[in-house]
């Protein structure tokens, strides 16, 4: 009787390992997706074209559920990301720091919809702010859907609740438009903006 019920205790276990790992393996459609080399080779092109640093650029794929890593720093030269981050996006009506938009987000160019701006950004100056760890990076909008960025004091910089690593099938937290990194990933990246000689680029699409 003791061998039987151990082998049924372990048969228990094994269900329920394998219950929680089909419960949050990635579905294949929210992998990676093929179009990021070619956004890498766009952004390439807008760079020289505008003047722009021409080793590194930030994609941001909003078409990827949030609580997958969909922040790329994109090394031009090796056309692949050295660094790749949770990054959450605004909650628009929803409430703030849930994650009820994460996989439909909305997007918004208006002042005081704490909506995320689709479009390209040129990454201005480094100053302090009052989330994570104390740094922001200014971001200017270069298109028609994010010119307000500005005026939205839409700032990326990072934000105690994003975590370092993936949640799916939960999302990132949403805050009021800004990307928002977690602290210890912002920690990575702060070093790479502050040194560039050139402004830098960072994307912020959605191509579903």
């Amino acid at each position: 009787m003791k061998s039987i019920f151990l082998l049924g205790l372990l048969l228990m276990n094994w269900t329920v390992g394998l219950n929680s790992q089909t419960s949050t393996k990635v579905p294949q459609e929210l992998e990676a997706k093929p179009t990021l080399k070619h956004k890498g080779k766009e952004a390439l092109q807008f760079c020289r074209t505008k003047d722009m640093n021409e080793e590194f650029c930030i994609l941001i794929d909003m078409s990827k559920h949030s609580g997958l890593k969909r922040f790329y720093v994109w090394n031009f030269a090796a056309q692949k990301p050295v660094h790749s981050f949770l990054v959450s996006h605004g909650c628009c009506d929803n409430p703030w720091s849930m994650d009820y938009s994460k996989t439909n987000p909305i997007f918004s160019n208006r002042d005081g919809s704490h909506c995320s701006s689709l479009g390209k950004y040129k990454i201005g100056a480094r100053g302090k702010s009052a989330w994570g760890i104390g740094i922001n990076y200014l971001l200017h909008g270069l298109e028609k859907s994010n010119s307000n960025a500005l005026k939205r004091a839409i700032v990326l910089h990072s934000w105690e609740q994003v975590p370092d690593e993936e949640v799916y099938p939960n999302g990132t937290p949403e805050g009021w438009g800004c990307p928002c990194l977690s602290n210890n990933n912002f920690r990575l990246l702060d070093p790479l903006l502050a040194k560039v000689s050139k402004p830098m680029l960072l994307w912020i699409y959605n191509d579903n």
